[in-house]
């Protein structure tokens, strides 16, 4: 069950059960939407099949935390995680946790992001935390910091984005 932005419950179709179309999915609040990614009942981006990561249910508007494995696949020539790797990842949080903030029919593409590698991500690392959270919220610019770290709470990346929240109709 989740609120829309009129203030009615909704409730999301099973988890697995069968995908909303768009028109469908434009009929829904940010927060709406993103908790649909999490059931698995928004259709997944196809960047997911490239970049493979859970994302775990927001039980919070504004934020967003995802696990994902780095494979060998994302490997620099010193056989450790590509930075690559990690600024996509932080990004695609941020930009979810901006979503979630969102009325029915706005979006909130990215205007910049910047990331702050604090250590290497060793390959063999296991899954890793990445956390999307909300600084600011104004009108149209949506401020937000990004973690990539361990369960043990060591940081291995931050980052900062501003979006711009705009109508997707």
């Amino acid at each position: 069950m989740t609120t829309n932005a009129d203030g009615a419950q909704a409730e999301l179709p099973p988890a697995g059960g069968k995908k909303l179309s768009r028109a469908e999915i434009m009929q829904m609040t940010g927060f709406e939407m993103v908790k649909g990614l999490s059931a698995n009942v928004v259709p997944r981006p196809p960047m997911k099949q490239i970049m493979p990561f859970e994302m775990l249910m927001p039980e919070r508007i504004g934020e967003v935390e995802l696990v994902a494995t780095p494979e060998p696949r994302f490997a620099n020539l010193l056989n450790m995680v590509n930075g690559g790797w990690g600024m996509t990842l932080l990004d695609t949080v941020m930009g979810l946790a901006a979503q979630s903030t969102l009325n029915v029919g706005e979006m909130a593409p990215t205007h910049e992001t910047s990331v702050k590698f604090i250590r290497p991500i060793p390959l063999d690392i296991g899954p890793l935390r990445i956390i999307g959270k909300v600084v600011s919220q104004g009108k149209t610019l949506i401020t937000l910091e990004g973690r990539i770290e361990n369960y043990e709470g060591k940081l291995f990346a931050h980052g900062t984005s501003t979006c711009v929240a705009v109508s997707a109709l």
